[in-house]
């Protein structure tokens, strides 16, 4: 049994590795994503005040931060029995479209669009930003590097912070906007809509243009049949801040619709032996392994999901754009992993337009942002549609407010097993014979890349196992090699 290893794999957030195994035709027999490291923010908040929650969670991803810091802030509504205020509400979900337009924007560029800008067996040394600037030219790198600055500029303004916001408050947020300040909000925004637009075309011209991109992403390798969740609003077009969650199945038919308060009644999670992450399913359907279909558990949270489980988009430029995507590849629900790239630039032409939305409207310059809690604290779920998938926070604590227990269910979290089931079959579908090139390793790496994983943010400690230890198991499930560290 020969074993090939991708490690590190690359351009991701957080770290991680591929084993692949050939049988003895050289075929891939199995192949799995090993996760090596350790986060355990479930545990060592336990004890810390509820209130530190959005200041601390948001220093799980630095990618992400705004994320955590939105699920943590929404969570402490719930846990001190809070509604805020129609500005407070208004002014997150601003910030928010500001933060996932710079999200997606980084991933599409710099993470998941070397592949097809520079091209995916194109030279290591290439596939990366400054292969794409020499690909594009400077003025687009100018463009993107302009998206990425105003969108961190603004949240700051806001926030607080361009990285890690200190604004979330239970009741609302820590301060408001000035006129001066919505104007120049507005103004950012309708620069962000024509870059959007301008990124859908840069899509058109390079990936859509291309017939063996479009093979690429068309073809049986990168093709998956899951349940897709997503958060949705009254008229189930896709909404990041609030909502309802939403989820199809692989023929495009609703299963299952709720609060994010009773995400235990339709999501569970288990743990297997060779990785740090857990695998959430749906709860009702059950686990049936790694497989897709109808009958199986595992489902997708990824902006292309996220479309499969709305009915549209609610800005109009967005459901144009959302309209041709799906007219393009065939009809819902799409199940091309590689199409998420299309559906993230959908997204951020959805996150731009409700930016300027949400600067437009009369009460977001209102001075009643936060209502001040009065109950005694007990516990709370907050919910946010982070740009990797739908994510949960949910906190007890004891009568003054101290933390008892905590659960997070992070975007990468719900897609891990469709992640490794992804890396499996691309590798099945591309290792033939014992032939192994360096560019299709890469191609191996594209089928996890589209998900936009953020392993950092996903990984969780079992309980009483904080050494770690890693196992390599062969293609029947035999114990190949352990890797121990600090286990005694």
């Amino acid at each position: 049994m020969k074993r090939i290893s991708i490690d590190p794999i690359t351009r991701l957030e957080g770290h991680g590795k591929i084993d692949i195994f050939l049988n003895e035709e050289g075929d891939v027999a199995n192949a799995y994503l090993q996760i090596p490291e350790l986060r355990g923010f479930e545990q060592f908040c336990v004890g810390r005040p509820a209130e530190d929650m959005p200041n601390l969670t948001a220093r799980i991803c630095g990618v992400c931060p705004e994320a955590h810091h939105m699920a943590a802030t929404k969570a402490l509504d719930g846990v001190f029995h809070v509604d805020p205020p129609p500005t407070a509400k208004k002014l997150r979900e601003l910030l928010y479209s500001i933060f996932y337009a710079t999200d997606h924007t980084t991933h599409f560029y710099a993470l998941g669009g070397p592949d097809f800008v520079v091209g995916p067996e194109a030279p290591k040394e290439q596939r990366n930003i400054l292969g794409v600037v020499a690909k594009v030219g400077m003025d687009v790198a100018k463009h993107v590097l302009k998206m990425r600055h105003d969108g961190h500029a603004l949240i700051q303004m806001m926030g607080g912070r361009r990285v890690h916001p200190n604004w979330g408050l239970p009741g609302g947020v820590s301060k408001g906007i000035s006129e001066e300040q919505r104007t120049e909000i507005e103004a950012r925004g309708r620069e962000a809509i024509e870059f959007a637009q301008f990124s859908l075309k840069v899509f058109d011209d390079i990936v859509l243009a291309n017939s063996d991109y479009v093979k690429l992403i068309t073809g049986d390798i990168y093709v998956h049949k899951t349940h897709n969740m997503g958060m949705v609003d009254a008229k189930n077009c896709t909404n990041f801040y609030d909502g309802k969650i939403r989820v199809t199945s692989p023929s495009g038919k609703e299963i299952h619709k709720y609060d994010a308060a009773q995400y235990r009644d339709y999501v569970a999670e288990r743990v297997e032996p060779w990785s740090y992450l857990k695998f959430p399913y749906l709860k009702k359907i059950g686990w049936k392994g790694f497989v897709d279909g109808e009958d199986s558990g595992v489902y997708k949270a990824t902006p292309l999901s996220r479309c499969n489980a709305a009915d549209n988009m609610a800005t109009p430029l967005a459901a144009a754009a959302y309209k041709r995507m799906y007219e393009t590849l065939g009809g819902k629900p799409i199940n091309h992993t590689l199409a998420t790239h299309w559906a993230r630039l959908v997204e951020l032409l959805y996150a731009t337009e409700r930016w300027v939305e949400l600067a437009t409207d009369p009460q977001i310059t209102g001075k009643e942002y936060r209502v001040l809690p009065t109950e005694t604290p007990t516990e709370g779920v907050g919910c946010v549609e982070a740009p990797r998938g739908t994510l949960t926070h949910h906190y007890t604590t004891d009568e003054r407010g101290i933390l008892t227990k905590v659960n997070l269910i992070v975007g990468t979290t719900n897609n891990n097993a469709p992640i490794c089931m992804s890396v499996k079959k691309a590798a099945q579908g591309l290792i033939k014979k014992g032939v192994v090139r360096e560019g299709l390793l890469n191609m191996v790496e594209m089928a996890f890349r589209a998900y936009d994983p953020c392993f950092g943010c996903a990984t969780h400690s079992l309980p009483g196992q904080m050494p770690l230890e890693v196992t390599i198991r062969g293609p029947e499930g035999e114990v190949v090699e352990r890797l121990a560290h600090y286990t005694e």
